[in-house]
């Protein structure tokens, strides 16, 4: 069995040779289909980390992709995002691959991107915080659809390269992305099921937080530990409550934390101080702020309007 090796990658030129290909056509961006690769990068075990954008289209029998902390089979296409500086890991199962993986992968240096809008832009699309087994799974349409784009950007930049052809390849980047912006907003309803598991999960998780008397001792919850313990990431937890929900993850605590303000207000003889210690705030004036701009009235007025 070979050992795990480890790959980081600085530059697409230093993939390409890495994974025996020729060296790119363009320096910055470059469309690389799975069939073609060889080396080290399709014959063992490997952790990567890319100093730059990738898109990955694949399909890979017997095999498992890793993400982070998370991993996943791929038997069916799928596309995920990566941005720089994140971890991607292939473990083999047990025997060996049973074909030669699919599909292909979109580099992208983010000096391609230097003086146009998408270099602030592409920080937008939540998609490309999300694990690995929070891909986009792609109908045949939606797949033939963004495939095409990839082979638009790929003919642009093998084109003899103009004034113009930065800006073509922005416009059908910025077209592949919001492709799949819509396309997961149609996962989050058609998954509805698996969705609406993670937020009875998460409901009963904030219910334990909050009457194990933490909110007093510790505060609301960072986003971050809640996606922990939901074993998803924070931008794919807060993505999925803004589709279902209308709001992210902030804000759905601020709601269940108002809630929670209003049922002491109606049901205890507490001060609101009293109250707003309960509830996490060091200062009584930072409860009132929060809970006027929710309610429209103080804490006081809320609880005069049961009297």
């Amino acid at each position: 069995m070979k050992n795990h090796q480890l790959f980081h990658f600085h530059s697409i030129t230093e993939y390409h040779r890495a994974a025996g290909l020729p060296n790119p056509a363009h320096p910055q961006i470059s469309l690389v289909h799975m069939d073609d690769l060889a080396g080290p990068l399709s014959e063992s075990p490997f952790s990567v980390v890319y100093d730059f954008y990738a898109i990955s289209m694949k399909k890979v029998r017997n095999v498992k992709f890793k993400y982070g902390q998370q991993d996943s089979d791929f038997d069916d296409g799928v596309l995920f995002f990566m941005a720089p500086g994140q971890v991607f890991s292939v473990e083999f199962n047990a025997g060996e691959l049973t074909h030669h993986p699919e599909g292909w992968m979109l580099l992208v240096h983010p000096d391609f991107l230097w003086h146009t809008p998408l270099a602030k832009t592409i920080r937008q699309y939540e998609f490309f915080g999300y694990s690995v087994y929070e891909a986009l799974y792609l109908s045949d349409m939606e797949e033939v659809m963004l495939t095409g784009i990839v082979q638009n950007i790929r003919q642009e930049y093998l084109s003899n390269i103009d004034r113009f052809s930065q800006s073509v390849i922005i416009a059908q980047l910025e077209l592949f992305l919001t492709y799949s912006e819509r396309f997961y907003q149609r996962q989050f309803i058609t998954r509805k099921m698996a969705n609406h598991e993670i937020l009875s999960k998460l409901e009963d998780l904030l219910t334990e937080y909050f009457d194990s008397g933490a909110l007093a001792q510790k505060g609301l919850p960072s986003v971050t530990w809640i996606a922990e313990n939901l074993h998803i990431s924070p931008g794919y937890l807060s993505s999925l409550l803004k589709s279902l929900t209308g709001q992210n993850t902030q804000q759905h605590l601020h709601s269940k934390l108002i809630e929670l303000a209003k049922e002491k207000l109606s049901t205890t003889d507490l001060t609101v101080s009293e109250i707003a210690y309960d509830l996490g705030f060091e200062h009584l004036q930072s409860f009132s702020k929060l809970f006027k701009s929710k309610t429209n009235l103080s804490p006081l007025a809320f609880r005069a309007s049961f009297n």
